[in-house]
């Protein structure tokens, strides 16, 4: 990847047997790393002879966020929040503009997150709930045969991500979130793998037995903002972030989530839930900026876990 033109570093496997495209990215964000080894491994794994169709990997999407070792590029863009871009912007429009053309050329759409250096995120599976019925029922089977603990329907109206140009496209696609705080943790790559396989399935792209269901929670929420995890439980100021829960605790409103305080400790102040349900994801990078997230909490439906 150049200034001047993006292209990316990619796999594409063509099955002998014709079937469906389907694109798996990686590193969107510089630091969320257990999508990396995951899509290498898949890469090394897959055999034309036992493919039905074509499957593109590009395991580093954000080449510029990663090798800063950051979420973002140097312009500071998000990348997850700036597509489709711009082929005349800036690095991260640049690569937004690429990477949604790669989308809209596919047929499906995985792509792997992660809680990367700050946060750590509960292992779950999303989608957006599609207005057309029949890839919202797509993408509900895709998130079944990835199989996570957490199955994540949210609100189709956020853009500036992979999957609104998805969603535009009327590409069914997905996404899945694995822990984070800076790590790549070997149980975060092997349930990768095995998730991608498990939606190949699901695709009739491979022959696969079905494999024991780890899906514990499955929460469809149509609130707007539903999925905006960055929006959630700000820092009321800067200075210093100490939790006080844990990932996947349960919580109820009102629950302190955390103590913002400043250097000499003369101010303090806690931050309360607002929610009742469990910690989805909470932030483990102490140093906070006024308006930073310091986690979510993901409501469950009264029958959920029962």
């Amino acid at each position: 990847m150049n200034d001047d033109l993006v292209s990316f570093r990619r796999k594409v496997i063509t099955g002998d047997v014709a079937g469906p495209h389907l694109l798996v990215l990686g590193g969107v964000h510089g630091d969320e790393f257990e999508s990396m080894p995951a899509i290498r491994r898949l890469m090394k794994r897959l055999q034309a002879a036992d493919l039905r169709g074509r499957v593109s990997f590009i395991p580093v999407v954000n080449e510029a966020a990663y090798w800063r070792g950051q979420r973002t590029g140097e312009d500071g863009l998000d990348l997850a929040r700036t597509c489709p871009g711009r082929a005349d912007g800036s690095i991260t429009e640049r690569i937004a503009h690429a990477i949604s053309a790669e989308i809209r050329a596919a047929d499906f759409l995985i792509d792997l997150h992660g809680g990367g250096i700050i946060m750590r995120f509960l292992p779950t599976v999303g989608y957006v709930l599609h207005p057309d019925p029949q890839i919202l029922d797509m993408q509900r089977r895709m998130a079944t045969a990835f199989n996570l603990p957490i199955v994540w329907g949210t609100t189709p109206y956020l853009d500036g991500r992979t999957l609104s140009v998805a969603r535009d496209a009327l590409i069914p696609s997905i996404y899945a979130e694995w822990m984070g705080a800076g790590e790549c943790d070997p149980a975060g790559v092997e349930a990768y793998v095995e998730g991608c396989l498990g939606v190949m399935g699901e695709l009739d792209m491979i022959d696969r037995e079905p494999t024991p269901s780890r899906i514990e929670h499955v929460v469809e929420d149509q609130r707007d903002h539903a999925g905006h995890i960055q929006i959630n439980y700000p820092a009321p100021f800067d200075g210093f972030f100490e939790s006080h829960v844990e990932l996947e605790q349960p919580i109820s409103t009102g629950d302190t989530i955390g103590v913002v305080t400043d250097h000499l400790g003369d101010r303090e102040e806690a931050v309360a839930s607002t929610q009742s349900g469990i910690v989805l994801c909470l932030r483990v990078f102490s140093r906070v900026r006024e308006g930073d997230c310091l986690g979510a909490v993901l409501e469950l439906p009264d029958s959920a876990g029962k």
